[in-house]
Parts: C-alpha cells; sequence; structure tokens
C-alpha cells in the first residue's frame, strides 16, 4: 500500500501514460494475485505453512527492486504484475499463520487486531508515501523503502514457529472447495463490490484531488484520517467480535461505508473529502474483520487457507476491477462519474447482504 497512491503519478510522471493505460498497468498486478490465490490457500492448506510464508515473503521483498531498475512502461508493467504472485501468497500465508497462533477462545478477538494491524498498514502506509515524496520528489527513495519494509517483514516472519498442522482430509483434486469456499460465496459478492468502490477511490485519490479540489498535498491527510477511523472502529469493534456479535459488526461496517462513499461522490468539497477519509475507515474497520470471521467459521478447520485466499481473491477482484473500470471511465467521462459508480457498486453490495448474506451465514455457520 505505501505504492497505490504514488504509481498513477509515478506513470505519468516517468512514462507518460494516459489514466486508461494507468487503469490497466495497475490492474495486472491485482489480475496476477486473483490467478494465484485460490492455489495459494490449497497450498497452504497442504503444505508446510511456514516454508510458504518465508518463500512467498523473500519473492515479494525481491520484486520491489524491480521497480528501481525498470527504465520503460513495459518492463515497469511486467515487474508490477508477476509482484502480484508473491503478494497473493504471502497475503494468505500471514493470515492463516495469524489464525493458527490464536488460542481458540480468543480467535475471534485476535482476528480482529490482526485486521486492526492489517487495514492500519494499508491507511498509514500511503500517508508515509506522500510525506516520502513531499520531502524527496524521487520515486527511487519510494521504491527503496518499500525494499526495506519488505525486509523487515521477512526478518519478523523467520522468527514464528508454528506446531505441526494435521494433514488435510483427503478430497478429490478437482473439488472446488479445495481452491474455493464455494460456502461463502455471497459473502464474497459483498466484499468485492466494497472492494470496488475502495478501488476506484484510493487509485485516482491523488489526482482528483489535485486537479479538482486543488489539494496538491491532502492525499497523505486524507489517508491518515481514514487510519484514524480506523483504529476507532476496530477497536470498539473487537469487543463486539469478542462477544460474537458478528453481524452486527458487519451490518454497521456496511452502512457506514454506503454513507461514506455516497458523501464522497456527491460532494465536491475540501471538508466532505476529509469526512468521507473518516468515515470510510469507519466502515471498513467495522465490516471486515466481521468478514473475515464469517469466512472462517463457514470453513473446516482445514480450510483456513482457503477460507483466507477466498476472502482475499474477492478483495483483489473487487479492487482490480475497481481500478480497471475507473480508468476507463476517468479517461472517457470524469472523476466524479468514476466515483458514483464505485458508490453505486457499493450500494449493491450492501443490498446483497441485507437481502441474503445474513440470513445465510446464520444457518450454515459451523462455529
Amino acid at each position: 500500500m505505501l505504492l497505490v497512491p504514488m504509481l498513477p503519478l509515478y506513470m505519468a510522471d516517468t512514462f507518460g501514460s494516459d489514466k486508461e493505460t494507468i487503469g490497466i498497468v495497475l490492474a495486472g498486478y491485482t489480475v496476477m494475485a486473483i490467478a494465484v490465490r485460490p492455489f495459494s490457500g490449497f497450498i497452504v492448506d497442504t503444505l508446510s505453512r511456514r516454508t510458504i510464508l518465508l518463500i512467498s515473503n523473500f519473492l515479494f521483498f525481491a520484486f520491489f527492486a524491480g521497480y528501481l531498475v525498470a527504465g520503460c512502461i513495459t518492463l515497469f508493467a511486467i515487474f508490477r504484475t508477476l509482484h502480484g504472485a508473491p503478494f497473493s501468497t504471502l497475503s494468505v500465508a500471514e493470515s492463516t499463520v495469524a489464525i493458527d497462533v490464536l488460542h481458540p477462545e480468543r480467535r475471534v478477538e485476535g482476528i480482529g487486531y490482526y485486521g486492526l494491524s492489517n487495514n492500519l498498514g494499508m491507511a498509514v502506509a500511503p500517508s508515509l508515501a506522500i510525506f516520502i515524496m513531499h520531502h524527496t520528489n524521487n520515486y527511487d527513495v519510494l521504491f527503496a523503502v518499500s525494499l526495506l519494509f519488505s525486509f523487515a517483514a521477512l526478518i519478523l516472519n523467520s522468527t514464528i514457529r508454528l506446531e505441526r498442522k494435521p494433514k488435510m482430509v483427503d478430497k478429490s483434486i478437482i473439488s472446488l472447495d479445495r481452491f474455493i469456499l464455494l460456502k461463502a460465496s455471497g459473502e464474497g459478492v459483498c466484499i468485492i463490490c466494497a472492494a470496488f468502490a475502495y478501488g476506484v477511490l484510493s487509485t485516482y485519490l491523488a489526482i482528483y484531488g489535485k486537479e479538482e479540489l486543488g489539494i496538491s498535498s491532502g492525499t497523505g491527510i486524507f489517508f491518515a484520517i481514514l487510519a484514524t477511523g480506523l483504529i476507532i472502529s476496530r477497536l470498539i469493534g473487537v469487543q463486539n467480535l469478542r462477544r460474537g456479535r458478528i453481524l452486527h459488526n458487519a451490518t454497521e461496517g456496511m452502512l457506514i461505508s454506503l454513507i461514506a462513499y455516497g458523501l464522497f461522490a456527491a460532494v465536491h468539497e475540501d471538508w466532505a473529502y476529509y469526512l468521507s477519509a473518516f468515515i470510510i475507515g469507519l466502515g471498513n474497520g467495522h465490516f471486515y474483520p466481521a468478514f473475515q470471521t464469517m469466512f472462517i467459521n463457514l470453513a473446516e478447520h482445514s480450510q483456513r487457507g482457503t477460507a483466507n485466499s477466498s476472502l482475499l481473491t474477492s478483495w483483489d477482484v473487487g479492487l482490480g476491477l475497481g481500478v480497471l473500470f475507473g480508468g476507463i471511465v476517468v479517461e472517457h467521462f470524469t472523476y466524479h462519474t468514476a466515483f458514483w459508480m464505485g458508490a453505486v457498486v457499493n450500494a449493491l453490495g450492501v443490498l446483497m447482504y441485507f437481502i441474503y448474506v445474513r440470513r445465510h451465514f446464520t444457518r450454515y455457520r459451523l462455529r
């Protein structure tokens, strides 16, 4: 996430890329992650999770070096697309290992705190990126910092020790539930819709703020405010998760996000720009850990990797579609049209949640 808000500007400044090209190139990362993600869940459930964690972390670290040597848009697009593969496996392995090390009685609460650290990083990293660019105006410095952070993660992950997990129950090699948690398909649609809206907003936020609102350095403040909303929401929401009020958190989060994206799309003022950041943080901080818990509770213990990969695949699909279609709409229409598109898709996910998902989860949950 350190690079996400800066890559559109980097491509425009360095390669002279238009908005549609930016959308297509950046979507390649997500397309690769989506393609690898289902297999990542199967591998994590089948092989040594620690080994997969360390290998994927090393490859994720190594690909950042590619950005430093990419001298043309083609080479950059190749590195960016391939980088999606280790990211996909790493994110599944990390989230599954986090669940493995939690005590069963505090697993739901722990998922909430793990989600807090994950989303906090997603919110703080863009602010740090903008701070770095404001003081250095050098994209290579940004890439080097990303390289260092990924190396630090590799060192920390190498200290994790896990008990030997039970052998995965034998299933047909062509069984889809080894790769995708089919029982959570409705939940996945909700995540896709939410991620679509976030993908449109986060990718074109910096350019929109600069060109439409005259906010040249406000993107960092936007993500800092979003992070504040996330922290407050997670600290409050984790208490509900501890009491088993999963649907309560999911419902509040979906409704709050509905308000947030509608506000951002409808009101083109500085105050709405920043207020929507706080409300988006509140919404994401409530619904994301709730939905992760829902995925886990719909899966067998031997399918934790599959459950996590299905959740993350859903997010990646939505994010990638948001980046892709956002770029097309921005290129041929306006930023406002793109943001309204994101708000409408998010609203469809909220509708899906109230019509189907709440009842489905209550009926089929295993824990």
